[in-house]
Parts: structure tokens; sequence; C-alpha cells
């Protein structure tokens, strides 16, 4: 391991010692998106690598919004390396992207991505390192993306539906576990699409 590489794991280790468990009460106005609505304008940072960019369905290192994902269905899970909760979900997460990965008929279609709630991109980085996770892991340092999916409690997934028109809608938005993750994938797939859509 590289001196990066404890750095990262020293930097959870001082973590979970210390109790820096990121779990924010959802106190913001509006709350957050709730199933049927639509995600608030979020514009992420460009991804940190080339795979990231092509797993995204991306034409360059750009920043970009959620919805100009080329997929489907987008499954969005907001953690925070300090989060005890999102460390322990961490394998169900890892889980969940490789059953996906595995069947032919969703790997293109269905994408996760990762948002860490007041984490910079050390921090993100630190946090991929450690729980080897795949899929692409964006940092909210200043927590404004937070703020304005309602300030959730962490772990917490919104999973969108994108239509051909690029317009979407919410089919879930809960706090906490997402359980067993081959359930949990069937039970998204079977969600319709709302009529709204931005």
């Amino acid at each position: 391991m590289n001196q990066r590489g404890y750095g990262a794991v020293w930097l959870m280790i001082l973590a979970i010692a210390a109790g820096m468990a990121f779990v924010p009460d959802c106190r913001a106005a509006g709350g957050p998106p709730g199933v049927g609505g639509v995600l608030p304008e979020i514009v992420l940072p460009p991804p940190q690598r080339m795979e990231e960019v092509q797993y995204l369905g991306l034409k360059e290192k750009v920043s970009f919004k959620i919805p100009e994902t080329r997929a489907e269905v987008v499954i969005v899970e907001i953690f925070s390396m300090y989060c005890p909760f999102c460390q322990k979900e961490a394998p169900a997460v890892n889980e969940l992207y490789q059953i996906i990965a595995n069947r032919p008929d969703l790997k293109d279609k269905v994408k996760i991505i990762g948002i860490g709630a007041g984490n910079s991109q050390f921090e993100v980085n630190a946090f991929r390192d450690l729980y080897r996770i795949a899929f692409p892991l964006f940092p909210d340092t200043d927590f404004s993306i937070h703020k304005r999916l309602g300030e959730v409690r962490t772990p917490y997934f919104i999973v969108i539906r994108i239509k051909p028109d690029k317009t979407h809608s919410v089919i879930y938005s809960q706090v906490g576990a997402i359980g067993d993750p081959g359930q949990f994938l069937e039970k998204i797939l079977s969600k319709p699409a709302s009529g709204k859509g931005v």
C-alpha cells in the first residue's frame, strides 16, 4: 500500500474512533424529492477518471446534470465517509453494482452514482479506495447539493427514471439500507415513470 493509501485508511480510522458520524437532520424546506417529483437542478463536477466518463455515457470530462447520464435509471446514494451506516451499507451497494454489471440487459440501462455530503474529493477518494467502490463518487464539500436535496440523513437513496425525451421522475426516495440488493433492484425496476418530469 502506498503512502496515499495509508493516509486514507488512517483518515477513516480516526473518523470512526472520534465518532464523527454524519447524520444530519432532515429540516430543509420541502424535504427530499418525493416519488413522482423531480430532482432539483444539480450540477456535478467532472468525473475524475475516463472510465467513469464512459460509464456515465458522457462525451468528455465535463460538469453534468444527473438526468444527462446515458441510462434509463440512475440510482443516487447520498453518503458520508464518516457515517457508520454508509460504511456498513457499502458492501450491499457494491453487490448491487455487480448484479447490474453482470446483467447484459441492464448494464447499459441502470447506473449508480454516489454523492459525499460534506466530503472533499480527498475524502470521497478515501471512501472509494477503502470500500473498493467501482461506481463514480462525487464530492459535495460545501453541502450545497445536500441542502438542495432536503438535508437528508445518510445513507439516502434516490432513484430516477429518465424518459426518452430526457425528462425524468423520481421513482424511489428513501433513507436507510437497501436490504437485499437483488430484491431492491427488482423493486425499483418494477416502478413505472410518473407522468411528471422536467
